[in-house]
């Protein structure tokens, strides 16, 4: 049986939040977007002034807390209007509909781990490549699909393969994370952590970085005290915050003392915010 569950399209904008960096497994549909999570399907659409979301009985609760419904966004908002920074309120008002989505913590760790020193295009055409090949195949609606590969699959995969899926240098990388997960038992030890524990222990994992953790802490464990350093991020920091430090860390760490536990919900509005305006065409 298929389920629909609705929320205002003030606060849940699919396409703002779909297209805003922090997932890379969905695809446009008739309706709207086709959204995978691990082995899950939903489909998302605009209908009016709402946002539907169709997913099958047994997933209605998984996407209910995948788009975090719970979270009275409303407030989020107000505090970022409230700001003293101007281009924090013009963030906020251009990206209102932008949400932080609470996805799986092994696919964003690999997601992620992928991610480094790559563009959004070619991270999702290398995960929807390991997909075909290692994940599941799948039916939702009218859709066929492929799961995320289990740690196991990664794990049993040959870095030939991984290479031929645009890998590169990041495959032997994916193979150590998938035997930390197998064999230490390492989601389990990081779910509880708080930002600055499970950060250092994301730190000791080969291939990740600050970015990358910075990431995998605030989409892949939703830790919003977190504030990821890009060179979208960077070009607002100077341009639109007046700072003078280079180091990324550093950075982070001046958002993070600006804005706590409200950092990364601000941090998606202002990378929304530069990316959108500087991808329009200029006149």
């Amino acid at each position: 049986m298929i389920k629909k569950i609705t929320a205002d399209l003030e606060f849940f904008n699919p396409k703002d939040t779909l297209e805003c960096g922090q997932i890379f497994r969905f695809f446009p549909t008739e309706k709207g977007y086709l959204v995978l999570s691990g082995d899950r399907a939903c489909e998302i659409a605009q209908e009016g002034d709402k946002t539907a979301i169709y997913c099958e009985e047994q997933n209605e609760q998984y996407f209910y807390n995948y788009f975090d419904l719970s979270t009275d966004y409303s407030g989020i908002y107000a505090r970022a209007q409230a700001s003293k920074y101007d281009i924090l309120k013009r963030a906020s008002s251009l990206g209102k509909g932008v949400r932080i989505l609470k996805q799986d913590s092994q696919e964003m760790l690999f997601s992620f781990l992928i991610s480094q020193n790559n563009n959004i295009p070619r991270i999702k055409k290398i995960i929807n490549s390991l997909s075909e090949k290692l994940g599941a195949k799948k039916r939702f609606l009218d859709y066929e699909y492929y799961a995320f590969p289990t740690a196991s699959a990664l794990q049993g995969a040959s870095e030939e393969l991984l290479k031929e899926c645009g890998l590169g240098y990041r495959a032997p990388y994916l193979k150590i994370l998938s035997n930390e997960i197998l064999t230490n038992n390492l989601l389990c030890k990081l779910k509880d952590l708080n930002e600055e524990s499970l950060k250092a222990e994301l730190l000791k994992i080969k291939g990740i970085g600050e970015k990358v953790a910075n990431c995998a802490l605030l989409f892949g464990f939703y830790k919003t005290k977190s504030f990821p350093v890009d060179v979208w991020i960077e070009k607002i920091y100077r341009e639109d915050f007046g700072g003078k430090l280079t180091d990324r860390s550093k950075i982070t760490a001046f958002f993070i003392d600006e804005f706590a536990f409200d950092a990364g919900y601000f941090q998606q509005y202002l990378f929304y915010y530069k990316r959108s305006l500087e991808k329009q065409p200029k006149n």
